[in-house]
């Protein structure tokens, strides 16, 4: 990418430099390529390739960020419904251990109310024995 931008600043010197007489509109072409001679001035092939390395290694380490963003995001989002699958199954479990309590103690008064009804029956039947002799 780079290499691309050298070689087209390249082109704009040489084309300014053969250029002997140049008008308003060329003018306007040799500040620009003198700007970017100030910015970006000429290195060499040496420099160009470092460069060029220190830009592929940016690449590539833009790239590795990009994937572990995604596998991180994959990640969580499957961390996410494991969550909440295990959420829903404790939910449920729950309910059903309280919907087995509620059966038994429905079940126990109803045994107690039974029981109940026969004590008081039976005390109604002493009471009856001991008021009739």
């Amino acid at each position: 990418m780079d290499m691309e931008r050298a070689e087209t600043m390249r082109k704009r010197m040489r084309s300014v430099e053969e250029k002997e007489s140049p008008d308003v509109v060329n003018g306007a072409i040799v500040e620009v390529a003198e700007e970017d001679t100030e910015t970006n001035p000429p290195v060499s092939e040496h420099m160009e390739v470092s460069m060029n390395q220190i830009l592929e290694k940016i690449d590539q380490f833009t790239q590795q960020v990009s994937e572990l963003l995604e596998s991180g995001k994959s990640f969580l989002r499957e961390l996410t419904t494991e969550f909440e699958e295990r959420m829903i199954a404790i939910h449920k479990e729950q309910m059903e251990k309280w919907q087995e309590e509620i059966k038994e103690l429905r079940l126990l008064d109803a045994s107690n109310e039974e029981i109940n009804a026969l004590l008081q029956h039976a005390q109604v039947l002493l009471h009856s024995v001991h008021n009739d002799p």
